[in-house]
């Protein structure tokens, strides 16, 4: 599905990405964690060919990202801050976006998943953050691609909402989908997710299970190994 090669990238003379190797196969959630600063942004939007990386190769569906961007039609991605124009109503939004990428999925089911009829007539500008954050869920399971990337996906639901979007999830896992999530939420990732990717320092630290995590790091809990990989990598 995503098959990563020896990815460099700098920002000046800050190095955040220092050679990672990284192979995900079809199917699956894949949690990508680490501390501010350890890259997981910037590896996300290499995939997404938002940056370019100075060095290294990324394959999506056996597709290299620098050759031919017809491989982002693979991809549905819910960004970390959804900056809507805020003069549009939530419903020219939807039309807009559909308008763009055509092949839409179950809109009405989603529609109906997270209450949204009431708002499709109000301006984006007026909504919640909890609000605008469900129409950012909507626009990225509105299309039925076989890679989701989830940047941050809790920010700002309800409890409800919550229970909601991770039975989504699992939906579209069980349609035999790949799911690459960042959160800083330790609880939903470890509910979710089959595997962890942990980077640190531009590199990966650990990639497995959480119970394979537990293992490496003599940990009973999925919180205390996570705190464990930082204090003794800043020790």
């Amino acid at each position: 599905m995503v098959s990563i090669e020896n990815l460099h990238k700098s920002f000046g003379k800050n190095q955040v990405l220092k050679g990672v190797d990284l192979s995900i196969k079809n199917g699956g959630i894949i949690a990508v964690l680490g501390p501010n600063g350890s890259g997981k942004t910037t590896l996300i939007k290499s995939v997404l060919g938002m940056v370019i990386p100075n060095k290294g190769t990324i394959k999506v569906q056996g597709e290299n990202v620098k050759k031919n961007s017809n491989y982002r039609h693979y991809i549905d991605y819910l960004p970390q801050i959804a900056n809507f124009p805020s003069n549009l109503k939530v419903k020219e939004l939807i039309k807009m976006i559909k308008d763009l990428r055509k092949n839409t999925n179950n809109d009405q089911h989603l529609i109906e998943l997270f209450k949204l009829q009431p708002f499709l007539d109000k301006k984006l500008g007026n909504l919640s953050g909890g609000t605008k954050q469900k129409v950012n869920i909507f626009l990225t399971f509105m299309f039925d691609s076989p890679l989701i990337i989830l940047d941050e996906p809790t920010t700002g639901l309800d409890p409800i909402s919550l229970i909601r979007l991770k039975n989504l999830i699992q939906e579209e896992k069980a349609k035999g989908k790949t799911i690459l999530i960042t959160s800083h939420i330790m609880s939903f990732v470890e509910e979710i997710s089959d595997e962890i990717v942990f980077l640190l320092e531009g590199k990966i630290y650990f990639k497995g299970t959480i119970t394979e995590l537990k293992n490496k790091t003599n940990q009973q809990d999925f919180e205390h190994a996570i705190a464990s990989i930082l204090s003794e990598n800043h020790a």
